[in-house]
């Protein structure tokens, strides 16, 4: 994503510093410029602003002047307008950059962004009106922010998305009457804005990849990025069009298995609940660090086959963007090589996104805590059995049973299975309780465990990969 913003009056708010500078240049020239007037709406070039009040012959040296004059009365005194940082900062987040396309002369503009920090990418001055456009064009850009209608010139050159803030002058009807597609009273209303923009643009991908299939068999495990999938296939291409199908297997949760059932089938999709046996190859057993390509591979192996049978031409995952962010996922990979489409992913959508779409549509899975897989729980170099399996869903059940009969709500919670250690890993405000809780030590030392830790850093994704780098610390 590329973001254009104009500069004065919409980054920063001009009129001191400008008006100091004519002030400055009136001096040297006998010209008692009206500063309050030529200050109203900045934006336009310097030569229409000076062009009135200084006579031809000196318009072209009386600009030159100024432009000298300008970093000495304006730099300092200029401010960036409230939300101006914030914004360039949301841009940021969704992996965008920032352009700045300014009628301003681009030595002076770059002061500008070097003194106040702004975060910006590249700066293009002296562009202006339709100009813009062309700029805009030549960076790829989907989105100008500019406070003049005559930035919303440039955005309609372009053909993208045109947004006005009412800092600069311009009123809200005349920027609507030049044609802007969104007026935001200020920049603190741009990163609410963005996010809107950004999900109903993914959204949009989506549906249109989705589209792409005339029929798609998710693989779906219960989690909030499958159900959400489900459901998004299920509005693309109609419910006749869509499975469901969920493996079960000993490193399924049996308490995830009649939720995801219920779901499905409330969508009105076939349900087709194979068998995958993970745990008859020697790879995952082994449980290295590449677990989780025998996993997916194993899983891919019975649903691409299944789905050919039954007449879907595609076989989706949940993958979304942060998993592909995340590091070590070689279960993405193995799914990948054998021909799986991952719709989320493609259309950009990340966890947050998926949870706000799903509550948007009322899905009931749109807080549901995240649920990997019971292997995901023991330390790789530990292998993999029923029995373990088998202790760890034991364990978790016990741990949220007595923390919830403490009074606390529990959302994330993990028992990782460190060999005879078993480590509890919950919601960080939870940590405190899990650690004083002596019921609950003895509750999961009766699972089986020799030792029984509570980790200080508490739940998060992924925690289990920390231990590549010790692969000894708990033997």
């Amino acid at each position: 994503m590329v973001v254009g913003f104009d500069l004065d009056m919409t980054l920063i708010d001009t009129r001191t510093g400008f008006g100091a500078t004519l002030v400055a240049l009136g001096l040297e020239l006998g010209v008692d410029f009206p500063i309050a007037q030529m200050t109203e709406r900045l934006g336009p070039p310097l030569d229409l602003l000076l062009e009135p009040h200084v006579g031809a012959d000196v318009l072209g040296p009386a600009g030159d002047r100024f432009r000298a004059l300008y970093p000495d009365h304006a730099i300092t005194p200029t401010p960036a307008f409230t939300g101006a940082h914030d914004a360039l900062a949301a841009v940021r987040r969704h992996g965008g950059r920032n352009i700045l396309i300014t009628g301003k002369y681009a030595p002076n503009a770059r002061l500008h962004v070097d003194h106040l920090g702004l975060d910006v990418d590249e700066i293009e001055g002296w562009v202006w009106g339709l100009g813009k456009g062309e700029t805009l064009r030549t960076y790829g850009a989907s989105i100008y922010v500019g406070d003049h209608i005559h930035d919303v010139e440039g955005a309609r050159a372009a053909g993208v998305t045109s947004v006005s803030v009412l800092t600069g002058g311009c009123t809200r009807e005349e920027l609507l009457e030049a044609g802007t597609d969104v007026v935001l009273n200020d920049l603190t209303e741009f990163p609410a804005w963005l996010e809107e923009y950004v999900l109903s643009a993914r959204l949009a991908s989506l549906e249109a990849a989705l589209k792409e299939h005339d029929t798609v068999l998710v693989a779906f495990s219960g989690g909030a990025d499958s159900a959400f999938l489900l459901a998004a296939a299920v509005r693309a291409l109609g419910p006749s069009n869509v499975a469901a199908a969920t493996a079960y297997s000993d490193s399924l949760p049996i308490a995830e298995r009649q939720p995801a059932l219920d779901f499905a089938r409330a969508l009105g999709v076939n349900v087709f609940t194979p068998e995958t046996d993970e745990l008859a190859q020697e790879g995952y057993r082994a449980n290295a660090g590449d677990r989780c390509a025998f996993c997916k591979g194993e899983l891919l192996d019975v649903l691409t086959p299944l789905a050919a049978a039954h007449g879907y031409s595609a076989v989706a995952t949940g993958t979304n963007a942060d998993d592909a962010r995340a590091g070590f996922r070689p279960g993405i990979k193995a799914a990948d090589d054998r021909g799986a489409i991952t719709p989320l992913l493609d259309a950009g959508l990340t966890k947050d996104q998926i949870r706000i779409a799903s509550r948007s549509w009322g899905l009931p899975t749109w807080d549901k805590p995240a649920a990997a897989c019971l292997s995901s729980r023991i330390a790789f170099g530990i292998e993999i059995t029923p029995a373990r399996l088998a202790r760890v869903e034991r364990a978790e059940a016990v741990a949220r049973e007595l923390l919830a009969g403490l009074g606390h709500v529990v959302r994330n919670l993990r028992v990782r299975d460190l060999g005879d250690v078993g480590r509890l890993e919950v919601d960080r405000e939870l940590i405190g309780a899990a650690a004083e809780s002596e019921a609950l030590r003895n509750a999961l030392l009766d699972t089986g465990f020799a030792t029984i830790e509570v980790d200080p850093l508490g739940f998060r994704s992924g925690s289990m990969n920390e231990l590549l780098s010790e692969p000894d610390r708990y033997r």
